[in-house]
């Protein structure tokens, strides 16, 4: 059973709340955590937040930045081990089949936003090396279209100085900048696949606005057009 499913009776378990904690501690102690944008999140309802993807402490970084309960998918690989399993799940963590169409973690998304709760997407699908926007995938776009819920675009920049052990020492500055939701237009009867590429780099340029030049890649003269 995955996490999202004790939602129902308005309770998380308690690893949830216990990870959060934590996260926040060692956020505060370690770095120069700044969060901007706050205003920005609605204080309630389903809401997609997409975002940059630089480390894997980016989805408890920005579930402890947001101050709501959201869930967020995470690569398959990471839930193989049962120890592994349990730490993803108790972080709001469900399985997704990256490569392919996963109609399972599909339903899974569906039924997250159906309750009313924040769902967390990387849509490059991978963390960035470079630190710089990579070709996204058009999952997050399909979801958004498929829901009709709004999008909360969010920028991070400096969790990639976060490797080895080193970086405990240099105190790295890390930055969430929170944009305004946003939606999508009703989708067409024949969705083309041209149509929702266009509609998935409308989705990165919202990002890449969120973050400095350097971090930008390929999105860095592209704009977008739905507000």
């Amino acid at each position: 059973m995955t996490i999202f499913l004790s939602h129902r009776n308005g309770t998380m378990p308690w690893f949830y709340y216990t990870g959060r904690l934590l996260t926040r501690m060692l956020l505060l102690l370690l770095t120069d955590w700044q969060v901007g944008g706050k205003e920005n999140v609605p204080s309630q309802g389903p809401v997609l937040v997409v975002a940059n993807h630089l480390n894997l402490a980016d989805p408890p970084l920005l579930g402890v930045s947001l101050n709501r309960k959201a869930l967020f998918m995470a690569k398959e690989e990471l839930f193989r081990s049962r120890l592994s399993s349990y730490f993803m799940h108790g972080f709001g963590a469900f399985p997704v089949y990256r490569g392919r169409l996963d109609r399972k973690a599909l339903r899974q998304t569906h039924q997250i936003l159906a309750q009313g709760l924040a769902l967390i997407m990387f849509p490059e699908g991978m963390r960035s090396r470079s630190a710089q926007l990579r070709p996204a995938f058009s999952g997050s776009a399909l979801i958004a279209l498929r829901s009709g819920v709004p999008i909360l675009p969010v920028g991070i920049t400096g969790t990639e100085k976060i490797k080895g052990v080193a970086w405990v020492l240099h105190r790295p500055r890390i930055a969430i900048n929170i944009g305004r939701p946003f939606r999508l237009p009703p989708p067409s009867s024949k969705l083309t696949k041209v149509e929702l590429a266009e509609i998935t780099n409308c989705i990165m340029a919202k990002i890449a606005e969120l973050l400095p030049l350097k971090y930008r890649g390929g999105y860095t003269e592209q704009g977008s057009k739905w507000h």
